[in-house]
């Protein structure tokens, strides 16, 4: 399967945001992972709105990894500048906004679904992934 960007895209209001964000939900309905897949494009000044995803409700995390431009992310009133290839993650629960610093537009992906644990253990990439970290904590 195959989906090349702009596809299936289409312009969606988000939690209140100042402009609408140009939307592609990848494999929608196709794939199997517990979890949406999706790009975002949000104009120069555009933002997601401040909004959470509350235990109480339907808890949501989310995953936000910059592809192209500049980026605010306030998280739980963390406030994170962002670039291509920085990601941030809203836990469940947490309130936060996404909004386009740059003078272009901001691309991103985003993975969102409800917590949950995995168990990769199994995966080579898993114990580099988790050496790397451990090395990180160690030089901070």
């Amino acid at each position: 399967m195959l989906e090349r960007r702009g596809d299936y895209a289409f312009d969606y209001n988000l939690h209140g945001g100042t402009a609408p964000v140009t939307m592609q939900w990848l494999f929608h309905e196709q794939s199997r992972l517990p979890v949406a897949v999706q790009t975002w494009e949000l104009p120069p000044g555009g933002t997601e709105g401040m909004h959470s995803h509350p235990d109480s409700g339907r808890a949501l995390e989310e995953l936000y990894v910059v592809i192209e431009g500049t980026a605010r992310m306030t998280v739980d009133s963390q406030v994170h500048d962002l670039a291509a290839g920085d990601a941030v993650l809203a836990p469940a629960g947490s309130e936060h906004d996404l909004a386009n610093t740059g003078s272009g537009p901001l691309r991103v992906l985003v993975v969102w679904g409800e917590p949950g644990t995995a168990d990769y253990t199994a995966f080579g990439s898993h114990r580099s992934a988790k050496a790397a970290r451990a090395g990180d904590a160690t030089t901070s």
